[in-house]
C-alpha cells in the first residue's frame, strides 16, 4: 500500500484549517504543481480530522483529496469524517432513527461549519462523503503503523477479515449505530480511543461544555495503579479521582499496545507544549491547530524508533487562524 523507497511526512488533525496546513506543507518542501503540492522525494500521510471546526474545511478537503488522486499523499479516516457519514446516512430499517448519527443540537454543533462551506456547493459535499468511505481506517506499513486514535490488534484483524483493506460501506455504518456491535466498537476503540468510567458515578463537564461520566484512557501504559497513571484528555481529572487507584478489574480491561510494536502514529488528543514522541514507538501529531494550537507533522524516514528532532510545526496564532 505504501511504496517502502519513499520518505513519509505524517501529518496530524487538520480540521479546515488549509491555509495553516499550506505552510506546513510548504516549510516541509512541498510546491504547487498543476494545482497539487508535491514533493520529489516524500508522501504526506493524513492522520484524519480534516473537516469540522475550522474556517476552511472544503479548501482542506480539495487540497488533501487533491494530493491522494495524484499519488502525493494517503488519508486514513478520522472520527470526524466518520461523524458525517454517520450524520448523512439513512439508519437501518427498524431501528427507530432517521439517521446513523442522531440530529442531535450537540451533533449539530459539532458539523455545523463544515456543512455551513458547503451549502452552495451540494455536488461537492456528496462527493466527499463518497470519497470518505474509501479511507482506510487504518494504515499498517510493517514498521509503522497509523490510526486515528488508538490501535487494537484483535479488532483491527477480525475487521480485515471482512474489510480487507479497512475501507468501511454503508452497511458498516448503519451498524455502527447499534450498541455493542462489532461495527460500534470498531469506532469506538479506532476512532475515539479507549476510556473508563469515573468512580461512584461522578460526572465532570468540559471546556466544550459536554458532561461525560467517562474520561480517555492511555493504551500503553504497562503498568499503571491510579486513575492518573492513564488518563490521556487535555481535562484534568479532580485530584482525588487522579489519586484512586485502580483495581484489578480495571487493570486487566486496559488495552496495552507494547513497547516493541512498530511505531504507531496517532492524532485525535488535543496535546499542547512542544511535539516530541510519548514514548519511542508511539506519537501523537494533534495539538489543537483549530484552537491556536500547532498543526504538527513527522519526517519519517527509515528510521524503526521516533526521533525527536524530527517533529516539523507551524504556531497557528488568533489573526491567521481567523482570516
Amino acid at each position: 500500500m505504501l511504496d517502502p523507497a519513499r520518505s513519509y511526512d505524517l501529518i496530524g488533525d487538520v480540521h479546515g484549517c488549509a491555509r495553516t496546513l499550506q505552510r506546513l506543507l510548504d516549510q516541509l518542501g512541498y510546491r504547487q504543481q498543476g494545482g497539487v503540492w508535491r514533493h520529489p522525494q516524500r508522501m504526506a500521510l493524513f492522520l484524519g480530522d480534516i473537516v469540522d471546526r475550522g474556517p476552511r474545511v472544503r479548501e482542506a478537503l480539495h487540497l488533501v483529496h487533491g494530493m491522494v488522486e495524484a499519488g502525493q499523499a494517503q488519508c486514513i479516516m478520522g472520527n470526524h469524517e466518520f461523524y458525517a457519514l454517520g450524520w448523512s446516512t439513512p439508519a437501518a430499517p427498524g431501528s427507530g432513527k432517521h439517521f446513523v448519527r442522531e440530529h442531535t443540537p450537540r451533533h449539530a454543533r459539532l458539523i455545523r461549519q463544515t456543512l455551513e462551506q458547503f451549502e452552495d456547493y451540494p455536488a461537492d459535499w456528496r462527493d466527499f462523503l463518497q470519497w470518505f468511505h474509501e479511507l482506510p481506517l487504518v494504515i499498517d506499513a510493517g514498521r509503522f503503523r497509523m490510526v486515528h486514535a488508538c490501535w487494537d490488534s484483535e479488532l483491527i484483524a477480525t475487521l480485515r477479515s471482512t474489510y480487507p483493506e479497512a475501507r468501511i460501506d454503508q452497511s458498516f455504518v448503519q451498524a455502527s449505530a447499534v450498541p455493542g456491535s462489532f461495527a460500534s466498537r470498531v469506532i469506538n476503540r479506532l476512532l475515539r480511543g479507549t476510556d473508563m468510567r469515573l468512580p461512584d458515578g461522578l460526572t465532570l463537564t468540559s471546556d466544550d461544555g459536554f458532561t461525560r461520566g467517562s474520561f480517555r484512557t492511555k493504551f500503553w501504559e504497562e503498568d499503571p495503579q491510579t486513575y492518573g497513571d492513564i488518563v490521556f484528555q487535555p481535562d484534568a481529572l479532580p485530584e482525588w479521582v487522579a489519586r484512586t487507584p485502580l483495581s484489578d478489574a480495571e487493570k486487566n480491561e486496559l488495552l496495552r499496545y507494547g513497547e516493541q510494536e512498530p511505531m504507531l502514529f496517532v492524532g485525535h488528543y488535543w496535546r499542547s507544549g512542544r511535539p516530541a514522541p510519548i514514548r519511542p514507538n508511539l506519537a501523537c501529531l494533534d495539538y489543537s491547530a483549530v484552537l491556536f494550537g500547532k498543526l504538527v507533522a513527522y519526517r519519517l524516514d527509515q528510521e524503526t524508533r521516533l526521533d525527536p528532532r524530527k517533529f516539523v510545526w507551524v504556531d497557528v496564532d488568533r489573526p491567521e487562524a481567523l482570516r
